[in-house]
């Protein structure tokens, strides 16, 4: 009952992605294909602001059985898709989006950056593991409007 009481009061919390579509890259015989995968990640903390990953999703049987390793490569362009607000002070930095890409060691992130000088947000994805994370990485950036305040917690 705990972990339901606790879920349910984390889950606004977490970013859903929203898949965008994909395209296969491998025949498998058995189990699903390997696919390059587009999914919108809106920002959370930031309105009109929205995230597209592409990333490798590895299939056969151990994709199916969610056994298998995704590649770390991975790229990003984020957009503003209506007027930017911010609501509530963020942080200068801050993660937005972490997904696990293998069964236990490796995560898919998304981190938010904040540019005071060029009243930027620079969006940074990379994959990380507990032993050795990977120096793939991208990088995206939205300007906001000089008239649109950026609050910083």
């Amino acid at each position: 009952m705990r972990r339901l009481v606790l879920l349910l009061l984390l889950a606004p919390l977490a970013t859903a992605a929203d898949e965008i579509g994909s395209v296969d890259t491998v025949f498998k015989f058995i189990g699903p294909d390997h696919k390059i995968v587009v999914e919108a990640h809106d920002d959370p903390g930031v309105q009109g602001v929205t995230c597209y990953i592409s990333r490798a999703r590895t299939g056969g049987i151990s994709g199916a059985l969610g056994l298998a390793e995704d590649k770390s490569e991975a790229s990003i362009a984020c957009r503003q898709v209506g007027p930017i607000a911010i609501p509530k002070p963020i942080k200068a930095q801050e993660e937005i989006f972490s997904e696990r890409t293998s069964l236990v060691f490796k995560r898919l992130r998304i981190v938010r950056m904040v540019d005071p000088k060029r009243h930027s947000l620079v969006y940074l994805t990379y994959s990380d593991r507990l032993i050795e994370g990977s120096p793939q990485n991208s990088v995206a950036v939205v300007a906001v409007d000089r008239g649109t305040a950026i609050p910083l917690r």
